[in-house]
């Protein structure tokens, strides 16, 4: 099935391997992440991921072969989605974000595709959101939670940076503010005054400005405990760039701070 896009929602085409399961999804954004996406949703099979929610691939279109379908089936996705326009992480959520909706789960899950975060917690952050939570943090920071070869610049740029500034702007302490392991109800991703699906999230947007405008409307909102892991030598598995990549971080971040992402 293909969706021709607008209205804050790229075009993209959809494959559903099965129906839905669940009351919640998790949308996992990737684009050529070659073994490290295989290695995780193994993880998630061997963990039985697939009982609590629906997995679903938001691909940016990888070229890898990493994505087939032979493969997605047997380790239980539910849904591949291929991003056909333009942007980045914001757009493939939005894509995401918009399916889910549609298709009416209760609450969505986000996690990176890099093999990098305990999959396994999933179920967490379902609890959370059946508490009646609202934005749910993965932290790698707080009690419970481990930080495990973190960059040292990655680690005191989102300590003293990001984190603090996030924290202010959502009038609310938050310590992994640059994690995209977090989960989200259907009511908060719905609010006219949230409008998630604009086409201002290209890139790293939609993150930071999901971040804060929970509290700042009156959400609930909390951190939970999980695990982050970088391998210990070889290239970092990340899509920020050292220079122009984290400039931009910076210069969404404060944005953010100023109201920039909110609705008109």
């Amino acid at each position: 099935m293909i969706y021709e896009g607008g209205n804050g929602v790229p075009a993209f085409s959809c494959e559903e391997y099965a129906p839905k399961t669940s009351d919640y999804a998790v949308l996992i954004p990737v684009i050529n992440e070659g073994e490290r996406i295989l290695k995780e949703l193994y993880r998630a099979y061997k963990h039985e991921i697939a009982k609590h929610a629906d997995i679903v691939i938001c691909d940016g279109g990888s070229t890898d072969g990493s994505t087939q379908e032979r493969k997605l089936r047997k380790l239980q996705v539910n849904t591949l989605l291929v991003k056909k326009d333009k942007g980045k992480q914001g757009a493939q959520l939005r894509m995401g974000i918009y399916w889910a909706l549609q298709r009416g789960y209760r609450g969505i899950i986000t996690i990176d595709g890099n093999n990098k975060d305990s999959i396994e917690d999933i179920p967490c952050f379902i609890r959370k959101l059946e508490e009646g939570y609202d934005f749910v943090q993965g932290s790698r920071f707080i009690k419970g939670g481990r930080a495990i070869n973190t960059p040292f610049i990655r680690n005191i740029s989102v300590r003293l940076i990001h984190a603090p500034v996030i924290s202010l702007t959502a009038g609310q302490r938050f310590t992994d503010t640059t994690n995209a392991y977090r989960a989200y109800s259907a009511r908060y991703l719905s609010d006219a005054e949230v409008a998630p699906l604009r086409d201002v999230f290209m890139t790293y947007e939609l993150l930071a400005y999901l971040s804060v405008r929970a509290t700042q409307l009156g959400y609930k909102a909390c951190e939970i405990p999980v695990t982050r892991a970088y391998p210990k030598a070889g290239k970092t598995p990340t899509k920020i760039s050292f220079f122009k990549g984290n400039s931009e971080l910076l210069k969404i971040l404060f944005k953010n701070l100023f109201g920039a992402y909110n609705p008109k």
